[in-house]
């Protein structure tokens, strides 16, 4: 497991190869077996690939054109919009796409009480640990992942297309990489850890 950890790479170039079924069920049951807040298990997971990723593609840039010229839900992060084009351009190489959803979640512009907060906040993280589980999963079977929060730039488009009453946390973008790139620079463990 630990070179996993290590040797795992966010993938942004795909081979044109299918992954079976089989391996994208083993991938989302890892992510299942992921500890949760209160055993809520509060993840729902929409797998889109073919003509469907296609149509997902082509709302996904909508959402994208409209953040560039109206109404932009980020509209501080101008500056990011660059990179979720490509981000999506990457996914355009990628044969499956998973949609994570928090199945017990708010709306992101709704209110919350501090308790609600905080439950959201759990769902969040066991949500993450998820995340990381089938990226690790896909990292075993030689399967490349690029965990994707650019969808943010076009989640009212997202939301309405996928059509579930979750809430919509990330994508992850699977398929046999055509890269393999270095790792990327870390923090220094001594800056990062505070031992008491």
């Amino acid at each position: 497991m630990i070179p996993a950890i290590y040797d795992r790479r966010s993938i942004r170039k795909f081979l044109n190869t299918p992954i079976s079924k089989e391996d994208i069920t083993d991938i989302i049951q890892s992510g299942m077996k992921a500890p949760s807040s209160k055993n809520r298990q509060p993840w729902e997971f929409i797998v889109v690939q073919g003509k469907e990723k296609e149509e997902m593609l082509k709302i996904f840039r909508q959402g994208i054109a409209r953040e560039e010229k109206e109404n932009p839900l980020l509209p501080q992060s101008k500056q990011h919009i660059a990179g979720a084009k490509y981000t999506v351009d990457s996914m355009t190489e990628a044969p499956v796409i998973v949609f994570v959803m928090n199945s017990l979640g708010k709306s992101i512009l709704a209110g919350l009480s501090p308790e609600e907060r905080i439950s959201e906040i759990c769902n969040i993280q066991s949500i993450g640990a998820s995340i990381q589980n089938m990226l690790l999963a896909a990292a075993e079977k030689g399967i490349g992942s690029l965990w994707i929060c650019d969808i943010y730039f076009a989640y009212s488009e997202l939301c309405q297309w996928l059509n579930s009453p979750g809430q919509l946390v990330a994508a992850v973008a699977f398929g046999y990489p055509n890269e393999f790139p270095e790792a990327r620079p870390r923090k220094k463990f001594e800056d990062t850890v505070i031992w008491r």
